[in-house]
């Protein structure tokens, strides 16, 4: 397995000096995160199908571009591979054509033969499709046995409109699979948040897909101002800063929840994920040096039980955390670059929401606040 990076910023590929040399001509896999007004122009498309002729070409729009350790805005960071014992499928599928996100989920994993599937790359439009239940209709016709990573799309700070594309200039309302095949790839991964908690645990008593309306049977908008304090003047941007911890209550698995917008007039809140009712939830805080830490574990978690160094990693982490980082979004990155001792190529994007599953060995969840970390490596 070989592994190059590319970055392009509107007059030509540059390739990082860390990079593998790699046939572009023979490269499988092409991973392509950009700004959204890049992606839109064709062509971005057209110099990646010159360059790598024979790749599948996967593409992304973003909220902040991963160029191994570089985070940047108004880039498009392209990650090819090149495997030796892997084959690659791929399908894709439009939200439009079903009646609903669970079912455009069911209908991606659909289009994949499952003998020999090793692994699911998934990436999806962050505008129109509900993250949540694409994630329950890709682990129920998958049997939560297929091991699927990946994430939302995103539109810088915008939370207009999403590109995603799959061997043709991006659109919007694209959800594209990536399958791995064969017992030759080696997939690990991590996922961690670093937010901190506060206040006492509490139910949801009315909520429906991802509006919630009552916590402990009090209006939650207004529950959720009394906790912010002054901050809840700035709402709602100022609910990236104080997502919600929700306990699921089918699984009892932990996730973070960000608020999307507000509504006064009927005091709920929606959020970029479901909140089911009957979760406990409890409200959570930024903190920097938690938040970076958190990046450290993820990497972490994602060697465990391994000792082969991966030679490429995927970042997916969330908007919300590059908004509270700003100028300190590079040390996430760079903490994951120490815990793999500087031997691991990093690709990845800012995201609207991270799949991902909470610990080995589980189906995938949808995350918000959080950093999800997928390695790969090839043994021959």
């Amino acid at each position: 397995m070989k592994a190059a990076l590319y970055q392009y910023k509107g007059s030509g590929l540059t390739r990082h000096s860390d990079s593998d040399n790699i046939n572009e001509n023979e490269a499988q896999l092409l991973l392509c995160f950009g700004a959204k007004n890049l992606l839109q122009d064709a062509t971005v498309f057209d110099i990646a199908r010159q360059k790598f002729p024979g790749a599948a070409i996967a593409m992304c729009s973003t909220s902040g571009e991963i160029y191994n350790t570089e985070v940047s805005d108004n880039t498009v960071s392209m990650a090819a591979i090149q495997f030796a014992n892997t084959r690659i499928e791929t399908g894709s599928v439009k939200i439009e054509d079903f009646a609903n996100s669970y079912d455009a989920g069911a209908g991606l994993i659909g289009k994949f033969n499952p003998d020999g599937l090793t692994y699911l790359l998934v990436l999806s439009d962050g505008g129109k499709v509900n993250g949540s239940e694409l994630v329950r209709g890709l682990n129920n016709a998958a049997g939560n046995s297929l091991l699927i990573t990946g994430g939302l799309a995103g539109d810088g700070s915008n939370f207009h409109s999403t590109l995603v594309g799959l061997n043709n200039a991006p659109v919007s309302g694209l959800i594209v699979g990536i399958g791995f095949y064969g017992a030759n790839i080696h997939i690990n991964h991590g996922s961690q948040g670093g937010w901190e908690m506060f206040g006492l645990e509490k139910t949801v008593t009315r909520s429906l897909s991802n509006v919630l309306y009552e916590i402990d049977n009090k209006n939650a908008l207004e529950l959720y101002k009394k906790y912010l304090g002054n901050e809840a003047e700035s709402l709602p941007g100022s609910a990236l800063l104080f997502p919600l911890a929700v306990v699921l209550p089918d699984t009892g698995e932990q996730v973070v929840r960000t608020i999307l917008s507000i509504n006064e007039a009927e005091g709920s809140m929606t959020f970029a994920g479901d909140i089911p009712q009957g979760a406990q939830v409890r409200f959570m805080k930024a903190n920097f040096d938690k938040i970076t830490s958190a990046a450290s574990a993820a990497a972490l978690q994602s060697l465990e039980g391994d000792s082969l160094q991966p030679r490429i990693a995927l970042l997916i982490s969330c908007v919300g955390r590059k908004l509270i980082l700003q100028s300190r979004t590079d040390e996430e990155v760079e903490a994951v670059d120490e815990i793999f001792k500087h031997k691991t190529l990093l690709t990845g994007f800012y995201s609207y929401g991270e799949i991902s599953p909470l610990v080995k060995g589980n189906h995938c969840q949808l995350h918000n606040q959080t950093l999800t970390i997928t390695s790969f490596y090839e043994t021959e």
